[in-house]
């Protein structure tokens, strides 16, 4: 039987998250595994943030991030400051350099409690999102959902966090569509190889949008960070905000820079849960009835 590994269960604005402990192990988290966690009411997830022993000189840690259906993901931003919060309770660190599977990541949790993330350069080009044929220009592509004379989502915008994105502009409440239907068909259209993030975005002011996700892998998510992220750029490049926004999503708000220097730095809360140990291979697992579980943590204000 595999040793117990410990986790938290956390969230970041509702985006439920695991954050696994896979420091001196040589396993990996299994789908399997990640599937029977997602099936338990307690420890049910969006991502598992799986924390691994640095593979790269001058970074902390390399990050494995695993979707509730046990698919691999390039990218969380919420995960990411939730991973911050364990880390800096437990070594006093407040600023970290990760790697995942889409690059470097840099992070650093503030006095006020909430967390910043770079969340690197996005990228535009439909062979770089990817696409599975050319648009020059993927500030709107062509894609839409229902009848072709009257269709209710049409010409998304699409980017990659890293992660591919689809974001569909509209002018009345984003509550109002029916994404979890729509979700998983434009999830899996043909046009997105690798799949796609899903989301319906609506300007509310020059510096704010309201944003609501279907999440590759996933499903509906009270928040997606790098979703939020791949919305304010995209505002931004189609001129519809400037590039510093708030982004609300349904666990709340998130703080988005488009740096000058192509840097998207993403800033919220991370909030502790309860702590367990799990097997990594099957999933099942048990709660830590001792130490930090039961403490209630969050991010302050900005």
């Amino acid at each position: 039987m595999a040793e117990l590994a410990a986790f938290a269960k956390m969230n970041g604005l509702g985006n439920e998250i695991i954050v696994a402990d896979m420091r001196g192990r040589a396993d990996r988290v299994t789908p399997e595994a990640a599937r029977a966690l997602n099936a338990s009411p307690a420890t049910r997830f969006d991502q598992i943030m799986a924390i691994h022993d640095p593979r790269v000189p001058g970074t902390d840690n390399f990050i494995e991030i695993i979707n509730s259906d046990g698919s691999q993901a390039q990218a969380c931003g919420n995960g990411t400051r939730c991973v911050v919060q364990a880390l800096s309770a437990e070594t006093g660190k407040k600023a970290f350099t990760f790697q995942t599977v889409a690059g470097i990541l840099n992070a650093q949790e503030h006095e006020n409690g909430l967390i910043s993330v770079d969340m690197g350069r996005p990228r535009f080009g439909w062979q770089d999102i990817p696409l599975a044929e050319e648009f020059a220009d993927t500030r709107k592509i062509e894609l839409q959902v229902g009848p072709i004379d009257d269709p209710v989502l049409h010409s998304p915008s699409v980017a990659s966090m890293g992660n591919p994105h689809a974001i569909f502009w509209v002018d009345r409440d984003v509550y109002s569509y029916d994404l979890e239907r729509f979700g998983p068909l434009l999830e899996n259209h043909p046009i997105f190889p690798e799949r796609a993030n899903i989301s319906i975005a609506e300007v509310t002011a020059d510096d704010a949008l309201t944003l609501r996700t279907w999440e590759r892998g996933a499903g509906l998510t009270r928040a997606c960070g790098s979703a939020a992220c791949a919305a304010a750029v995209s505002a931004a490049r189609t001129g519809r905000t400037g590039r510093r926004v708030t982004v609300s999503v349904p666990g709340g708000p998130l703080e988005i820079l488009w740096r000058e220097d192509d840097h998207v730095i993403m800033t919220g809360p991370a909030e502790w849960e309860f702590a367990g140990h799990f097997n990594p291979a099957t999933g099942s697992w048990e709660r830590e009835t001792s130490g930090r579980d039961g403490e209630h943590k969050t991010g302050g204000a900005a």
